[in-house]
């Protein structure tokens, strides 16, 4: 059986997203109401500048006591995620985020459309041992080679 690619595992083709000059409040609001746990910050042109994630809004708004209505995404976003191509597998995907300590993960395919975003959450228990699996390899790896 083939592996998933990222693209596939994505329930929601629907692209959660705010301007820059949103507010944190707004962003938040429209996070709970997708029940998604990141949104993207997409400029008038189209282009990503960045995401907001539950994270950043803990670490970067509720932990610095930022007002949330006049703080907008673009102070606290996370500019420039990495973003990974539609056809990315799943196990590959989680290892990035296993490794990198993210959440989530913008898809964009070669021509630059913005698709979806991955998350943890759509991976399958196999796909999630997998990525484990090649994580504790390398780092038995990395161990030997000192």
């Amino acid at each position: 059986m083939s592996e998933r690619t990222v693209f596939q595992s994505i329930p929601h083709r629907h692209v959660v997203s705010c301007p820059p000059q949103a507010s944190v409040w707004q962003a938040a609001c429209l996070m709970t109401k997708a029940n998604c746990g990141s949104v993207l910050v997409i400029d008038v042109a189209g282009v990503m500048q960045g995401i907001l994630t539950e994270r950043d809004l803990m670490t970067r708004v509720l932990a610095k006591a930022l007002n949330a209505k006049k703080t907008p995404v673009s102070e606290v976003m996370t500019q420039n995620p990495l973003c990974v191509v539609p056809e990315l597998a799943v196990s590959d995907a989680v290892l990035i985020l296993l490794e990198r300590g993210f959440r989530h993960l913008p898809i964009v395919s070669s021509a630059g459309k913005i698709l979806g975003v991955f998350s943890i959450r759509d991976a399958l228990p196999r796909e999630i041992d997998s990525a484990v699996s090649l994580a504790e390899f390398r780092d038995s790896v990395n161990d030997a080679l000192g």
